[in-house]
């Protein structure tokens, strides 16, 4: 049965930092929150934003987007109303494993931009995404200072001091439990799967959420629970099993025997193996462009040998469009259909490991300057690996519109920890009638 779009009822309000193309904000937007302000740096990701409206059902409405450097603005002035939730997820590149590892020395490093923006606007929650890279050795000392500081966000650097020294002074001050409970957060990190959320991708990220302690609430009761599994997915793809005899139907009986073939076993008797079971599959590239959610029972056209060949859109779906020139080899090998697509990624030395290319039921197919069989997914096939909604227009030329997604949050991921965060606020009355600001 198709998953309808849920009706949005406001909540509350939320400022987005680094909003990129639009995925956290898309996010936090549907649990809920009225953007106050949104910030991008990006003159692309910027156009993306202003061509989209946040809610399909007031075209006419767009974000109140402040472009520029963050830097550069002041939040006391340009926001009046009391804020609920900042969200942003600062630049990812520092700490990725696709960019060059320069971390907190990163001129991009904007982490304390987000400080910042909780001292001049106190806001009751922040939602943080960032890369799996910050948890690496190198980097967890950096990291776990991050976490102090939002703890204690009013605790300023001093300008000449070195963060170690700054971390030091953090610690003592926590240990002690000194600060007043008003200028303090309570702060959670967790390490998280995309594919686990319902996400057709395997995604591995770090959320941070924090609450102002003087709320005091209990995250533990409210932070999403996983809701698909591996083993899952496993189990549906068994022959007779409902991916292929509800989902998929007309899927080609050599394919689906290869793909019977390679699933791995599974210990039904073991404990771990029957809770992961009792969770959805986890959705699959091939689900994606079947449809899934709000785009459920919308099959994105096949995409033809000519398409690809001539760059030429398909169907009347945007961004929809073939590319020539795909290929594979060692160390570069393409997504699967009947797996969960790779991590779509936008790093400083291009994609690589074959994130963007996909391997097809027809071993024939001809995509032009590579092998056969496989071919660069569109745009819009990305889009939908990220969650997108097919109403969402990127801006800019197909390379420019793949950075954005590579570097965007999965709007399904950010939504469950949006409505969590929401869910959360109102436990202790923390969210006040939106009747009643206006």
């Amino acid at each position: 049965m198709p998953e309808l779009r849920e009706e949005r009822h406001e909540v509350g309000t939320c400022v987005e930092l680094f909003a990129g193309g639009g995925g956290l904000a898309l996010a936090v937007h549907a649990a809920g929150f009225r953007p106050l302000l949104v910030n991008e740096y990006a003159k692309r990701a910027c156009e993306t934003l202003k061509s989209n409206p946040p809610d399909p059902d007031e075209p006419t409405k767009r974000w109140p987007l402040i472009p520029g450097d963050v830097r550069d603005i002041d939040f006391t002035e340009v926001v009046s109303d009391e804020v609920d939730v900042l969200a942003g997820g600062p630049p990812c590149q520092p700490f990725s494993l696709g960019g060059v590892h320069k971390g907190m020395e990163d001129e991009r490093n904007m982490f304390p931009q987000m400080f910042r923006a909780i001292r001049e606007m106190r806001p009751k929650a922040v939602i943080c995404e960032n890369v799996r890279g910050l948890l690496r050795p190198s980097f967890r000392p950096y990291f776990n200072y991050i976490l102090n500081e939002m703890r204690l966000p009013f605790v300023e650097r001093d300008k000449n001091a070195a963060w170690e020294d700054h971390n030091e002074i953090l610690e003592k001050l926590i240990a002690n439990d000194s600060i007043d409970v008003s200028e303090r957060y309570m702060v959670k990190e967790m390490e998280v799967n995309a594919a686990n959320y319902g996400v057709p991708q395997i995604r591995n990220r770090v959320i941070i959420v924090a609450f102002r302690a003087d709320l005091g609430i209990d995250w533990d009761e409210f932070m999403p629970k996983e809701t698909h599994s591996e083993e899952s997915m496993i189990h549906s793809m068994r022959e007779g099993g409902p991916y292929w005899t509800e989902r998929h139907k007309k899927v080609p009986a050599d394919v689906r025997k290869r793909v019977i073939a390679n699933l791995p076993a599974l210990d039904y008797e073991n404990k771990k193996v029957k809770e992961k079971l009792k969770l959805e599959p986890w959705r699959t590239l091939r689900d994606a462009i079947a449809g899934i959610d709000e785009n459920e029972g919308k099959p994105l056209p096949y995409v033809t040998e000519e398409a690809v060949k001539d760059k030429l859109p398909v169907g009347d779906i945007p961004d929809h469009i073939g590319w020539p020139g795909a290929r594979m080899y060692t160390g570069h090998t393409p997504n699967l259909l009947d797996r969960p697509a790779k991590t779509v990624k936008a790093g400083v030395h291009g994609v690589p490991g074959g994130e963007s290319v996909m391997q097809l039921d027809d071993v024939n197919f001809a995509n032009f300057g590579g092998g056969d069989g496989y071919r660069y997914m569109t745009v819009r096939e990305t889009a939908r690996v990220m969650t997108f909604p097919d109403r969402w227009i990127l801006d800019g030329p197909r390379g420019e519109k793949m950075r954005q997604l590579g570097n965007a949050v999965p709007v399904k991921l950010g939504t469950a920890f949006s409505k969590a965060v929401a869910d959360a606020l109102k436990s202790v009355g923390a969210l006040e009638d939106p009747e009643k600001r206006k």
